[in-house]
């Protein structure tokens, strides 16, 4: 877990940085925690997988209009999987981000671009020193819509030529997502201020 910790901080403050960048958030955002009250707000959701679920639930959280995050376990065969489960690399599930969004301040289509911009979506079961089917790309959709856009932006951005390889992101409909232990809740945030 300490190794993973130390490639994953490198990365989070890398992708947070991609973040700032492809959204324009002012820097100073942090999502709320999950649970807080948010009634009264028009939100979507959409949910991501791109390694390791801890950076890519902080660098989301800096991002201006999304309200709440949550990671968790998503597109396995297993029912109730924990961390430990996952890990097995027989689940089938990825370490998934949920991202509760303000689509009046941000676009699914502006979640994509910084979704991109996170990772390396050419490389298959992995991301950095993470190797495992729960470290892959994928895009979970939520409506048709979502559907849509998100492959019209992967063939785009495949047809661009920023990357050298194919993009090996999968883009299939949300199933039930499997909150992951607390511990791993804003677990970057929790570090920095001392709590793990």
């Amino acid at each position: 877990m300490k190794q993973k910790l130390g490639s994953a901080a490198g990365i989070a403050l890398l992708a947070t940085g991609f973040f700032t960048i492809a959204c324009a958030g002012g820097g100073d955002h942090r999502a709320s925690t999950l649970g807080s009250d948010m009634s009264g707000k028009q939100t979507a959701n959409a949910s991501f997988a791109a390694g390791c679920f801890w950076h890519v639930e902080d660098a989301f959280r800096g991002v201006e209009g999304v309200v709440a995050t949550e990671v968790g376990y998503e597109g396995g065969h297993f029912a109730h999987p924990s961390y430990k489960d996952v890990c097995t690399d027989r689940t089938g599930h990825a370490e998934t981000v949920r991202v509760t969004y303000d689509p009046a301040k941000i676009s699914y289509r502006q979640l994509l671009e910084a979704f991109f911009a996170l990772h390396d979506p050419t490389t298959v079961d992995r991301q950095g020193p993470d190797v495992g089917t729960q470290y892959r790309s994928v895009i979970f959709y939520n409506s048709p819509e979502q559907k849509q856009e998100a492959e019209s932006f992967k063939a785009n951005l495949e047809s661009s030529g920023r990357y050298r390889g194919p993009i090996v992101t999968e883009i299939i409909p949300a199933s039930t997502f499997w909150k992951a232990e607390n511990y791993h809740q804003q677990y970057f945030e929790k570090e920095r201020r001392g709590e793990q």
